[in-house]
């Protein structure tokens, strides 16, 4: 493997800042290691490697013009195909948007373009980002380089896998109910979601608009906050988006000092149905936090517990709702246009065509919450415990400056294991969800390696809204103590590749 690809994302800044490296030579040494790695992993629906290589080659001309650019100008990123990219098909890995090529780019796109990151591809997903496996894809399976018997998690899972495999030092995803968080942790990386309305949401294709959150992965803390930085902040294209300074994650992430720090500890997630791995590694994590001098005290949030029936009922009444512009008539697939049919047949045959089992699932269910005559008894009643939850966030809040829990009950699960049991599939994403209820930032940081199957465990620390910092910090003063105990990083290269 390439000494380039073994470098961070802040060090390849560097060496492109300083001259001492073109941002051309980069991406190809990362293209070379997705040819040699990517018949295994299958993190990528898109690469081209030629329109790779231009964007390489002009960002090495904007510097040499003496441009101004951040300080991951040259470093190359791999974009979750659920962005829109003027220059790139863009499908949320569904067949209903085969070959979509939107004529705009999202915000997220266009920062990282304007910040000089050069974009490898499009990652695989869930489709429409529904998932926890990324088997959904109607394309193909992403394997965990880990275990290539294993899902990356989803619904980022190309995401965290080209980052796991190496053969992308950062990567994009979104968070709606984990789908940055838990992949991060089954792939022993770091994974961020944003407070929500952090990060624009403009040019996402939206599966659930109150609780999509784009956030980045990165193998380091810190290289994960240089990418906050790169493409956070206000949007006026995007009616959630808040009109606040960027939390100074990139400073937290480069002073990891918790002493002091109050560390809640969630009482309702550490018990029956988690791994034994899983919590050997998080009760250590926590006596790490506290050898550190922070102060580790048991909190208690009971609705807590209630957090994955309700996001069931709101996610999919919003996906419900937002789907429903995918119609056969302006963009897309179009089935069974022949001149005889209707409109309405031409619809309902390309939806049946061009929608999964699962989208049809979830579109099914918000459809059903939503009616008339239940929409009180289900959605209204989930809304009222999305209210709960994000007060007994606040009152957390009161008591302590972070909480933490394992990031997800167990480490990776087999390929096809879960894929006929919806319900066991849900509950990957038991301890994510809350915080996306309650729109707070939420970070997993590798904690080590599951004694059962030595596949990677995270730690995952919640902060307050607009306390994106507090994840950084302690991240990094976790990562730390992690790699002087180890004598370097938890993932040096993923074992199976």
């Amino acid at each position: 493997m390439s000494d380039l690809i073994r470098k961070t994302a802040a060090e390849l800044g560097a060496l492109i800042a300083a001259g001492e490296v073109s941002a051309a030579e980069v991406a190809e040494a990362h293209l070379d290691r997705m040819a040699e790695v990517e018949p295994k992993v299958q993190a990528f629906l898109h690469v081209d490697r030629e329109t790779t290589l231009e964007q390489a080659r002009a960002v090495d001309a904007r510097l040499r013009a003496g441009e101004k650019l951040g300080p991951l100008a040259g470093v190359p990123v791999a974009h979750k195909d659920i962005f829109a990219t003027r220059d790139m098909p863009t499908t949320a890995a569904s067949k209903i948007l085969e070959g979509w090529r939107p004529p705009y780019d999202a915000t997220v796109t266009a920062r990282l373009r304007e910040a000089g990151l050069v974009i490898l591809g499009k990652t695989n997903l869930d489709e429409f980002a529904m998932g926890s496996s990324t088997e959904n894809s109607a394309y193909h399976v992403t394997h965990n380089p880990w275990d290539l018997s294993k899902v990356p998690g989803g619904s980022s899972g190309g995401s965290s896998a080209a980052v796991a495999a190496y053969e992308a030092p950062l990567s994009t995803g979104t968070d709606t109910g984990g789908s940055i968080r838990q992949p991060a942790s089954v792939t022993g990386i770091v994974g961020m979601k944003p407070t929500y309305g952090g990060s624009s949401r403009y040019g996402l294709i939206a599966f659930a608009s109150s609780l999509d959150t784009p956030g980045p992965f990165a193998r380091n803390v810190l290289d994960a906050a240089l990418l906050h930085e790169a493409f956070s902040g206000h949007d006026p294209m995007d009616s959630t988006s808040i009109d606040r300074p960027v939390p100074s994650v990139v400073e937290a992430a480069r002073n990891p000092d918790i002493a002091g720090m109050r560390v809640g500890v969630v009482k309702e997630f550490a018990g029956e149905g988690y791994q034994a791995g899983v919590l050997a590694r998080y009760h250590e994590a926590v006596q790490l936090l506290e050898s550190l001098g922070a102060k580790v005290v048991e909190v208690s949030c009971p609705s807590f517990t209630t957090a994955l029936p309700a996001y069931y009922l709101i996610a999919p009444s919003e996906c419900s709702s937002n789907l429903a512009r995918f119609d056969a008539m302006r963009y897309g697939l179009r089935v069974g246009d022949d001149g005889t049919r209707s409109a309405e047949e031409v619809m309902a045959l390309t939806r049946a065509a061009g929608f999964g089992d699962e989208v049809k699932r979830r579109i099914m269910l918000g459809t059903y919450a939503l009616s008339s005559g239940y929409y009180d008894a289900y959605y209204g009643q989930a809304q009222k415990v999305r209210t709960v939850i994000s007060r007994e966030f606040e009152a957390a809040y009161q008591q302590v400056d972070v909480l933490v829990s394992p990031t997800t009950p167990t480490t990776a699960f087999g390929i096809g294991e879960r894929a006929d049991d919806p319900i066991a599939m849900y509950l990957a994403d038991l301890c994510t969800i809350p915080s996306n209820l309650a729109g707070n930032a939420a970070m997993s940081v590798p904690c080590g390696l599951a004694d059962e199957d030595n596949l990677p465990v995270g730690l995952q620390i919640m902060a307050p809204v607009l306390a994106d910092d507090r994840c950084y910090r302690v991240g990094a003063a976790v990562e730390k103590a992690l790699e002087s105990r180890w004598g370097g990083p938890l993932l040096k290269e993923a074992p199976s590749l």
